[in-house]
């Protein structure tokens, strides 16, 4: 089998001044990519700036022979959004894939958590994957042709203590991938969606000796074949830690079915309900009212 290539092809990765993002960066860059490097340069948790991270990448990029410009829009407002896809329309004419990674942390207690630590996460994860996604998939539609990328959490899809902030904002990208993945069906658009465990800035206190074990450079080779021409799936979410590759999924049980339901055949029925063999994966509504005709029926 051929090695697999990305030449004409112009991503953009934000949040990829370092970690996570630069490994994308250097990776789809060293296949044949142009890439829009996009890093504000803040703290951890959001606060500050600098030219200098998105800057370097690109520089870092550009010695080892490949293509990059630098970016340090926003992510966080729809005009910083419009901006960071602009700069590839400016730099390279068009825009083929975009890999939402940047991320910010204001970790707290849910009974402490303040609009101040929740509103700048949902700000930075949720809405900034909208406000850069959404003028790059008027290009992908109009070209039919896009691949997208959105950077989840397993502090989302399972949840972790002190985080509500940022696992709502990382499961509310799963939904956002799931829909995307249906809209964009017929216009040759994929979406799919990672679960990162690596080692950076972010994670170096949660992780602690850990992190050595897991570096982002080894989450990178699903994320580039997600956002590659081959890649068959959409609507679909991986978990990538240290070398391990799997898929993450949505199971529905079979159920329990009564069409004159009381309270307490809820009750009675729970362990039924909860049971976890026979499962399907649905892969949209449609899927679960197909399981719900065959009762009615």
């Amino acid at each position: 089998m051929p090695d697999l290539g990305f030449q004409d092809r112009v991503a953009v990765i934000t949040g990829a001044g370092g970690g996570l993002g630069r490994q994308h960066a250097l990776l789809l860059a060293s296949r044949g990519a142009q890439v829009v490097v996009n890093d504000l340069g803040g703290s951890v948790r959001g606060e500050g700036g600098s030219a200098g991270p998105a800057e370097a990448a690109a520089q870092e990029i550009n010695d080892l022979g490949g293509v990059a410009v630098p970016d340090t829009n926003s992510v966080a407002t729809p005009e910083g959004g419009a901006a960071i896809i602009q700069t590839a329309l400016d730099a390279f004419g068009r825009v083929d894939i975009v890999i939402n990674n940047a991320g910010i942390l204001r970790d707290k207690a849910f009974h402490n958590m303040t609009p101040d630590l929740i509103d700048p996460v949902l700000d930075v994860h949720l809405r900034g994957a909208f406000n850069v996604t959404r003028p790059a998939w008027i290009k992908m539609r109009e070209q039919s042709y896009g691949r997208v990328l959105n950077t989840a959490s397993n502090a989302g899809i399972l949840g972790n203590f002190g985080q509500a902030n940022y696992g709502a904002a990382k499961m509310g990208l799963v939904g956002f991938t799931r829909v995307l993945a249906q809209e964009g069906g017929k216009y040759n658009i994929k979406a799919n969606a990672i679960a990162p465990v690596a080692g950076t800035r972010m994670t170096e206190e949660l992780l602690g000796p850990l992190a050595e074990k897991l570096d982002p450079a080894l989450v990178s080779p699903i994320a580039a074949w997600l956002v590659h021409e081959e890649c068959p799936v959409t609507g679909e979410v991986y978990s990538a830690a240290g070398g391990r590759i799997a898929r993450f999924f949505i199971g529905l049980t079979p159920g329990y079915y009564n069409p004159a339901l009381t309270l307490e055949d809820v009750r009675d029925h729970f362990e039924e309900i909860r049971r976890e063999d026979g499962y399907t994966v649905p892969a949209g509504i449609a899927d679960e009212f197909t399981e719900l005709l065959k009762h009615f029926s």
